[in-house]
């Protein structure tokens, strides 16, 4: 059974977290639960530094033992920061995905985007939802 999704997030339909730093940045990365459902991560392929994306566009990708995944953006922005320990231990996202398996921080272009995501609650109605 995943973990308990923290309150100080919010989430997207594709199993995305976004945590607002404060300063105008997210920190982003999947989901315990998509962690989960793709089993043992292998490898993953990071953003660059300095790419602008939209919300809900593939921005990085995870690949597991059972698939290749895209992972989407949850909110838009600049790429700042990338979590440069996934490329030598992608099985952090595996471990922690809500901590150290962090995959990127944007810089939000729009903050707002945040309040179209779910809450943790709302976000666990829906994987209960997804299993039935």
């Amino acid at each position: 059974m995943s973990k308990t999704n923290p309150a100080d997030r919010k989430y997207s339909r594709e199993h995305e977290w976004a945590r607002d730093d404060g300063d105008g940045t997210a920190f982003v990365g999947i989901t315990d639960y998509a962690q989960e459902m793709l089993t043992d991560i292998v490898f993953v392929e990071l953003p660059a530094v300095g790419k602008i994306v939209r919300q809900m566009d593939p921005f990085a990708v995870v690949e597991s033992v059972k698939s290749v995944s895209d992972v989407y953006a949850p909110v838009g922005g600049e790429v700042v920061e990338v979590n440069m320990s996934l490329e030598t231990r992608p099985e952090l996202v595996n471990q922690d995905a809500f901590g150290e398996g962090w995959i990127a921080r944007i810089r939000m272009r729009q903050p707002e985007e945040l309040q179209g995501l779910m809450d943790a609650a709302a976000y666990e109605a829906m994987i209960r939802e997804e299993k039935h």
